[in-house]
């Protein structure tokens, strides 16, 4: 095993050494587990093992000129959570998603000021999906934006103009600035 490596360099050894693979699980579980709990909580642990298979099975799939291995990771993170997503509304199509996977409650345990919740739900939710994923991918999961452009498949410029938009739309929504104190 070679933990002392970089990740792209890790991720090309396993062709030849698949152990090369385990210091990649080690680093970057801890991360993309968080990922998974705030937006499927019930779900994350399988979530993260189906995670690990498919990297695995597609590491061949990686190219270093797109991004990180990192932000490739969470690609495939984001790929295995919408797979879920669409699995769970087929086998139930009456609820859009169950209380167990609900992640919004991991926003509001987050919060401090319960008034502040709501208000933030629902800009959130009034935000374009992929401006709210990325600004999620930035605040949550402390992507860069860079990074997050490559989980999402955007140019890196297209994603800076998103996030600020995004970011704009929560300023101009919000009665209170976004440490919870009123304007």
């Amino acid at each position: 095993m070679t933990p002392g490596l970089g990740d792209e360099e890790l991720l090309g050894r396993t062709a030849r050494d698949p152990a090369s693979f385990e210091p990649l699980v080690e680093r970057h579980s801890a991360a993309l587990h968080g990922y998974f709990a705030r937006r499927a909580p019930g779900a994350a642990d399988d979530l993260l093992a189906e995670l690990w298979l498919q990297a695995y099975a597609t590491r061949r799939g990686f190219d270093p000129a797109r991004g990180s291995v990192r932000a490739w990771l969470f690609g495939v993170a984001r790929n295995v959570l919408s797979t879920h997503w669409r699995r769970l509304a087929a086998r139930r199509p009456d609820l859009l998603r169950s209380t167990d996977d609900d992640p919004w409650e991991a926003v509001d345990d987050r919060l401090v000021a319960e008034a502040v919740a709501p208000r933030l739900r629902e800009l959130l939710a009034r935000l374009p999906s992929d401006e709210r994923e990325l600004l999620l991918l930035v605040a949550w999961e402390q992507l860069t934006p860079s990074e997050a452009a490559a989980v999402v498949g955007i140019p890196a410029a297209t994603a800076r103009t998103r996030l600020h938009r995004a970011r704009n739309r929560m300023r101009a929504g919000a009665p209170f600035d976004l440490t919870g104190d009123p304007k």
